[in-house]
């Protein structure tokens, strides 16, 4: 497209990855249309069936390794997918969460007995997955978390609550973090695979009505004395959980930078497109000088940082993305996005207030990606601790 037309690196550019786009283009189409978008923020969440036609597509498993039905493609078609998603405003369907967040805590750290059991249906859509982190008193500072996990016999009695936890009301397979050692900060955290249909005391609460996002399904998850076969433990022992959590974190927000890009992309593309066609003073807007300095400097910012998150993406495909420069580019995209969102509407004018128009939707949607994943003044902490 014309407004925003940044040649893809070599890296990003071959055949096999032009077709993979030609499908989830595809995909999107015919099953994330405008009307599904709307039915799916007036509802809440998006359907089982939407997510069986994904796996039915190979979207779900596009990452996951081919011993347990995955396609075992690298991070670039999770990028795709979800710069595709970000292009067509169908952020809401938490794809990238299910098989690029949460998956890999199940494929490098369970037994592969268990891989072999629970990532099949992962790949179908028939399990849908969640990690259950944030608390009421816990977002960003994991440590502080109180949710307990207490050895008994050939289980674990965890107690404790989560909150905020997208696909929280439709899960049936959610890796819990919870304190082994509560004495021990970071060191007593450990990680669990909870099939939450096989276990007692586990109980979903209402989803939460947020400001934007509202397709993507947020609930409480509450567990009271839930018993966990000790063998649903990550990582081969106890006190392993703030570790793997850190290693999957960098991944993670690269994943929030490159949804935040596409939003970032379509925005700029429906902007130019209403300022050259809504008249202004006997002109086009487009024609007025503030606007083509408005949108010079948004294509600047997002010029800047889909090149960085190109190398950042390189860098992870080579196995070398450290904490801090994926801190970079979840802080520098996620902060673009949100400048060029709300320069983007102020150009609609009174149209870019009304929610039947997606500028608005995005708008409301954009605000969240500087809070989750770690929020932009905890990615500046984790930054600065690396000058």
């Amino acid at each position: 497209m014309a407004a925003f037309d940044l040649p893809r690196p070599a890296f990003m550019d071959d055949e096999d990855l032009r077709m993979f786009e030609d499908m989830v283009d595809r995909f999107l189409d015919e099953n994330a249309d405008p009307s599904a978008q709307r039915r799916w923020r007036e509802q809440g969440f998006v359907e089982q069936d939407t997510w069986r036609k994904a796996g039915e597509a190979g979207i779900l498993g596009v990452s996951i390794p081919e011993a347990y039905g995955g396609s075992g493609l690298d991070f670039r078609y999770d990028a795709i997918i979800m710069e595709k998603q970000g292009r067509k405003n169908a952020l809401n369907f938490a794809y990238s969460l299910h098989t690029t967040v949460v998956a890999p805590y199940i494929y490098r750290y369970a037994t592969p007995e268990q891989c072999r059991e629970w990532l099949p249906s992962v790949v179908s859509g028939e399990t849908l997955l969640a990690v259950a982190m944030t608390e009421p008193g816990a977002g960003s500072d994991l440590q502080g978390m109180r949710t307990t996990a207490r050895r008994d016999g050939d289980h674990y009695v965890i107690n404790g609550q989560k909150t905020f936890i997208s696909n929280g009301h439709g899960c049936s397979l959610v890796i819990v973090a919870a304190k082994t050692d509560p004495g021990a900060g970071a060191r007593g955290i450990s990680l669990f695979a909870v099939e939450v249909d096989k276990v007692e005391g586990f109980e979903r609460g209402r989803l939460l009505d947020k400001l934007g996002q509202e397709g993507r399904d947020t609930a409480e998850l509450f567990f009271n004395d839930m018993r966990v076969p000790a063998g649903n433990l990550l990582g081969g022992g106890e006190g392993q959980g703030f570790r793997m959590l850190m290693e999957q974190l960098p991944k993670e927000r690269l994943v929030i930078a490159w949804q935040a890009m596409g939003m970032m992309e379509a925005a700029l593309e429906l902007t130019v497109e209403h300022c050259k066609a809504r008249k202004m003073f006997g002109g086009a807007l487009f024609d007025q000088q503030n606007t083509k300095f408005k949108l010079a400097e948004c294509k600047t910012r997002a010029t800047v940082a889909k090149t960085f998150l190109y190398h950042c993406t390189e860098r992870l495909l080579a196995g070398a993305l450290d904490a801090a420069t994926a801190s970079m580019a979840k802080l520098f995209v996620t902060e673009a996005q949100a400048f060029v969102v709300d320069e983007c509407l102020q150009l609609f004018g009174g149209y870019g207030y009304m929610l039947e128009y997606p500028i608005a939707e995005m708008y409301k949607d954009a605000r969240g990606f500087r809070i989750y994943g770690g929020a932009s003044e905890v990615m500046k902490l984790l930054i600065a601790r690396s000058i």
